[in-house]
């Protein structure tokens, strides 16, 4: 969808945050039948963070928000929405509201948005929406995950793949409009191939009653590595594509590409199927491993604290997991000063 020039909808800066603990593939090969040599082949990730038992999501989101809101010279109190994407919350009924309290922001309505790996990108074109309409002025988007906690850690699979981060964005309203287009999608006949999936068993209490109650528990991530390869090398190519045309542009115009983090192999067949220059492809993956809805504002803000993006700069971002859902956006970089 091409964006509305009524209100333009700009990215005033950027935060992130990752734990102190880091786990190389050499550590790994401890803990599961596996080798440094079998993981990056097959993956690009040398090393991942984990977080401390001690911490909680809610930890690591305030360290990205706080940083993204002193670059951005606010104070807590000046948001108007706070949105936490996020699989992983500290609690089933939303992790928000928690964020909202640890950084102060108490004028702030602050919910959650569960879309695993797209988290980021659905919860950044929510805020423009609500931008757009008038809404707010001030908004927080943090992408954060602890997917650590959720795999199994005998399975090599999907053990290797998983780090724990946090990264976070001020969007702002402005008379510039950052967001030039964007494309979101679901495919939910293919929700079972990537999955957290919720086991019931039967209650104790139930032979006594013929009333049906139940209790159950979450069981470890589930993923099938091959039809996501494929899902995500046939579907974000054409996403990208789409929202070029929309904007009213063409692969060359494009200064940056920041992709999920999930594979290097996946990063390596979009780009050679859009003939976008690798140079063009930002990678951290080897570093972080996949952080989920955290991996695109950890390479965004990377990118912008390192100076590699400049004023007009045109960014294309494309998320990609679970449900199955993807989106894509793409960005002109405006300075305000």
């Amino acid at each position: 969808m091409k964006l509305s020039n009524m209100v333009g909808i700009h990215i005033l800066s950027t935060g992130s945050a990752v734990p102190a603990i880091n786990i190389n593939n050499q550590t790994l090969s401890k803990i599961v039948n596996t080798s440094d040599e079998w993981i990056s082949a097959r993956t690009g990730i040398k090393e991942r963070k984990l977080l401390p038992e001690d911490q909680s999501i809610i930890d690591l989101s305030k360290l990205a928000a706080l940083e993204a809101l002193q670059r951005a010279l606010l104070t807590p109190e000046e948001l108007d929405l706070i949105i936490l994407a996020t699989s992983s919350q500290n609690d089933l009924f939303g992790s928000a509201s928690q964020l909202q309290h640890a950084i102060g922001a108490s004028k702030a309505v602050a919910f959650d948005i569960t879309a695993a790996c797209s988290g980021f990108i659905i919860s950044l074109i929510t805020a423009s929406q609500f931008i757009q309409t008038g809404s707010y002025k001030n908004i927080l988007v943090v992408g954060a995950d602890i997917l650590s906690r959720w795999v199994d850690w005998s399975d090599r699979s999907t053990c290797i793949l998983f780090g724990d981060g946090a990264g976070a964005a001020i969007i702002q309203n402005s008379y510039k409009n950052d967001l030039l287009s964007f494309k979101l999608n679901t495919k939910g006949s293919q929700a079972d191939q990537l999955s957290i999936l919720y086991k019931t068993t039967k209650n104790n209490i139930s032979k006594h009653t013929s009333i049906p109650l139940v209790h159950g528990h979450y069981e470890y991530v589930k993923m099938n590595g091959k039809e996501v390869y494929k899902f995500a090398v046939s579907q974000v190519p054409e996403s990208i594509q789409e929202c070029l045309k929309q904007a009213k542009l063409c692969i060359s115009d494009l200064t940056w590409v920041i992709l999920h983090q999930a594979n290097q192999r996946i990063l390596d067949a979009v780009a050679d199927k859009l003939c976008i220059p690798q140079s063009k492809i930002i990678s951290n993956i080897s570093r972080y491993g996949n952080t989920s809805a955290a991996s695109i504002p950890i390479a965004l803000h990377e990118v912008f604290k390192q100076g590699k993006i400049c004023n007009g700069d045109i960014i294309v971002i494309a998320g990609f997991g679970a449900g199955l859902t993807w989106g894509t956006t793409i960005i002109q970089w405006n300075s305000l000063e």
